[in-house]
């Protein structure tokens, strides 16, 4: 098994090793997001994204493109730190980040077999035109009810906030 930090990959040096296992016939699975506190509704989403196929590429927004989806006090944990606990998890192959306010830039980079997303980003999954173009696939994860981010720091805040 790879260590954490050999998971982590720039956008390039990632686009290549994909290629590489396409070329071995390993399904490259890709999904992306915030995972700020990582919380198990991340991880069974993920665990759901990794059975789609062979190889789990995970792509974070980082913190700049964060803040422009959820507001200035986001992302709670910096992106080097949610990219070391993403991949410490055994289901995640690989982790990248992305800057754009959507991932399809990276996605036709990337070239993956499968893109997940939640269900509940059914409305728009970025990226979908080009996995399909090629002949892949969309799968949609189910949500684990009651479990969000947003709903975990609002407990904190609620336990711990102002005394």
């Amino acid at each position: 098994m790879r260590d954490a930090e050999n998971k982590i990959r720039e956008r390039a040096a990632l686009a290549a090793e994909c290629e590489r296992l396409r070329g071995l016939g390993r399904k490259v699975v890709f999904t992306n997001g915030c995972f700020d506190l990582l919380h198990a509704g991340h991880a069974a989403y993920l665990e759901f994204a990794r059975k789609q196929g062979d190889v789990l590429v995970v792509a974070l927004n980082t913190d700049a493109s964060v803040q422009r989806a959820k507001g200035p006090q986001r992302p709670i944990v910096d992106e080097r730190h949610r990219a070391r606990m993403m991949a410490a998890l055994e289901c995640v192959d690989y982790v990248t980040w992305f800057d754009e306010d959507e991932p399809r830039d990276l996605i036709a980079e990337l070239q993956p077999d499968v893109l997940v997303k939640a269900e509940d980003w059914a409305h728009f999954v970025s990226g979908r035109d080009v996995v399909e173009a090629r002949g892949g696939k969309v799968v949609l994860a189910p949500m684990v009810e009651g479990l969000s981010t947003t709903r975990l720091i609002e407990k904190i805040l609620k336990a711990y906030g102002s005394e």
